[in-house]
């Protein structure tokens, strides 16, 4: 019986700075996806392992980073709790790019599936 043959990994890498964040979680997302390929399916997860590197060099235009807020609830009363986005970037700029990210792909299983090929750096390797 003949083995199969499976393609490997496509492996792409993305250099954030510069950019903002929506457009790069866009790009991500729709990469992560495998919108690119010609044999795009929207059932099944490609084998594409996407890197994103320098996340900490993102521009935020306008008066984002003070104005946008993230908001929390506990599920207490009075348990609400928002922080801004420039509190969210200096604490964890991967976090933030992972979340616009995964936001953008769809809600369902195949979501969790397809962040596994995900890989978020804060530097340059």
């Amino acid at each position: 019986m003949p083995k199969l043959l499976i393609k490997p990994k496509e492996k792409i890498v993305i250099d954030a700075s510069g950019k903002s964040l929506g457009r790069l979680s866009t790009e991500v997302a729709n990469k992560l996806r495998g919108k690119h390929l010609v044999t795009f399916a929207a059932n099944v997860a490609p084998r594409v392992q996407i890197t994103v590197t320098n996340v900490s060099k993102l521009k935020f235009t306008g008066t984002k980073l003070l104005v946008k807020k993230y908001f929390h609830f506990s599920g207490y009363p009075g348990g609400i709790k928002e922080t801004t986005l420039q509190q969210e970037f200096t604490k964890d700029p991967v976090r933030l790019v992972r979340n616009a990210v995964k936001h953008m792909l769809p809600k369902n299983r195949l979501s969790s599936s397809l962040m596994r090929y995900l890989k978020i750096y804060r530097h340059e390797n």
